[in-house]
């Protein structure tokens, strides 16, 4: 992970560009749920986020996926509203690509924790996500993954997408 201080120019603030193994979201029949996938963070600076980026390491069936942003309270870990959201279409070929999820700007705190959820009803998506070596556990976040019929989910601080955050002075 790195992070960079904010210019007037939007640039990723945040990224862990590592991905090792890969965390499947999408619907597999004949199950009646949805995997879903996300990951908490805490900003390193105030700002503006414009998009989120986020590693797609393989894609088996194509479809529209829906990021939504959120503010995260990390005692009760518990979602909060979605403070952005943005959809778009991934195709065949997105397969090794970096996914950008466009936003209309929000307003990002510095040391808040805020996390993105990603899901899709009609595609099969792989995302990149890192396993940390030696058991050492990321610092800035945490991975998350859920079910359509159980969002709580669960956490994993050894584990975190391959994302980038992007924000703006």
């Amino acid at each position: 992970m790195e992070t960079k201080k904010n210019s007037s120019i939007a640039r990723p603030v945040l990224s862990q560009a590592l991905n090792n193994t890969t965390l499947w979201i999408g619907h597999f029949r004949p199950h009646a749920q949805d995997n879903l996938a996300g990951q908490t963070f805490i900003c390193p600076s105030d700002g503006l986020v414009d998009n989120i980026q986020v590693f797609a390491s393989a894609v088996t069936h194509p479809g529209e996926v829906s990021l939504t942003l959120h503010e995260f309270d990390t005692d009760s870990k518990t979602w909060g509203r979605a403070i952005g959201s943005s959809q778009r279409m991934v195709e065949q070929n997105d397969g090794t690509h970096w996914l950008r999820f466009e936003l209309d700007p929000v307003s990002l705190q510095k040391d808040t924790t805020y996390g993105f959820r990603l899901q899709t009803e009609d595609g099969i998506i792989g995302i990149g996500e890192a396993a940390s070596v030696n058991r050492h556990p990321f610092t800035f976040g945490h991975a998350w993954n859920g079910h359509s019929d159980n969002d709580k989910g669960e956490y994993f601080r050894y584990f975190s997408l391959a994302f980038k955050v992007e924000l703006c002075a």
